[in-house]
């Protein structure tokens, strides 16, 4: 039985709320590189905010235009709601295999005009069409718009079913704070897996030192790619064998790509095989680069490029089918945009950008984290199962390694 849009968004709000009871890799002790803003996000860039609505419904076999439902919508206001004051940005694809709508313009021109979404792949076109209505109605005016949607697949969803509703990418929208972000199985992130593990969204900022300016970075990820985990150098994969994807099902499943999917065989479900990693290679990210510093859209387009490195420490392989697609903006220079006279800008020197290289590097690998810790345990369509990354587990493998005392 489908649940009623009110009551459903109801319980979303409750099960964001109990997404914020598993801690975060600071909190668990982990020494992550560089001094963070106070909210250890995205929003600790000023003026940005950050809303998600959550779908979850169902259970069991997937049927097809029914569920299970395990999906969302993310939004990112780059500035406070009402400013549509335009920023420079930039975008670059790690490996191509996925979608963010609007970037032409946006490589064209060397501005980014209005939200970011993040959603399920079936779902961009809602999503983007939203957004256009959501401008208009707070007060945005323009003869035509490129909205920026992004996507990964939430293979634990009725995908096909296509969910997402414009009421609820204009909830997420509304929604969007500043302060603290929500993350793990929320949002965009709800039905996405992560290094073999369950993923979503995470976030972590950088607050550069007052000799280097001073400047803040913020990183959003949707984490829904393959590879062999490792932080701060340490094999985590390796050291968690037992808790593998799996589907709690006996049936055939009924999606050609999930049958031969290992069983649960317990609680602590699959053992690491090669056959259970063939799935996560179909998955992708986004990681979205917010920051203060005056950078111009070709140091922004640098910024982007440093992602990949910090991925690549998380073990991240970047397979053929999977969707590594960032995008940087920055709020500084405002008025840039103005159509009129001609605007004065400030920029960054080259020789001064190498601390900022580092903290979107730094802020990529502990997002990337954040939003495994985050994740709970989830069961989604066809039985599959994927496992919160365990904290405690997390900190032994780490301590084993001599990372951490």
């Amino acid at each position: 039985m489908r649940i009623p849009v009110a009551i459903l968004i109801g319980l979303v709000l409750a099960a964001s709320l109990a997404a914020q009871t598993r801690p975060r890799g600071r909190d668990l002790g982990i020494p992550f590189p560089g001094k963070t803003g106070p909210n250890n996000a995205i929003t600790d860039v000023a003026g940005i905010a950050v809303g998600h609505v959550t779908l979850i419904e169902g259970e069991g076999k997937l049927i097809p235009g029914k569920g299970p439902v395990r999906t969302g919508v993310t939004a990112i206001l780059p500035r406070p709601k009402g400013n549509w004051d335009p920023v420079f940005a930039a975008t670059f694809n790690l490996n191509g295999n996925g979608d963010m709508t609007g970037i032409n313009w946006i490589k064209e021109s060397g501005f980014m005009e209005g939200p970011i979404l993040l959603t399920g792949t079936h779902s961009v076109g809602t999503v983007r069409d939203a957004a256009i209505q959501w401008q208009l109605k707070n007060g945005r005016k323009f003869i035509f718009t490129y909205p920026i949607v992004a996507e990964t697949f939430d293979f634990m969803n009725d995908a096909n079913g296509e969910h997402v509703k414009p009421v609820h990418a204009l909830q997420a929208l509304d929604s969007a704070r500043p302060g603290s972000v929500v993350e793990g199985a929320v949002g965009g992130g709800t039905g996405m897996g992560c290094n073999g593990f369950k993923g979503g969204i995470g976030t972590s900022s950088r607050v550069l030192t007052a000799e280097a300016g001073g400047y803040t970075i913020g990183v959003l990820v949707q984490c829904n790619y393959g590879g062999d985990l490792r932080i701060l150098g340490v094999p985590i994969r390796q050291e968690i064998p037992d808790l593998r994807a799996c589907t709690t099902l006996k049936e055939p499943l009924t999606r050609e790509w999930t049958r031969g999917m290992p069983a649960c065989t317990s609680e602590r479900g699959a053992i690491d095989v090669p056959a259970a990693q063939q799935y996560e290679g179909r998955g992708s990210i986004i990681v979205i680069v917010a920051t203060d510093a005056p950078l111009l859209p070709h140091q922004l387009e640098r910024l982007t490029r440093r992602v990949g490195m910090g991925l690549g420490r998380l073990g991240s392989w970047a397979g053929n089918s999977s969707g590594d697609l960032f995008l940087a903006f920055s709020t500084a220079n405002p008025g840039a945009g103005s159509n009129e006279g001609t605007p004065s800008l400030k920029m960054l020197p080259n020789d001064q950008i190498d601390p900022l290289f580092r903290a979107t590097i730094d802020a990529t690998e502990e997002a990337v984290v954040n939003a495994m810790l985050a994740a709970e345990t989830m069961t989604g369509a066809d039985g599959i199962r994927l496992f919160g990354l365990p904290g405690d587990r997390v900190v032994a493998a780490l301590k084993k390694y001599n990372r951490m005392k």
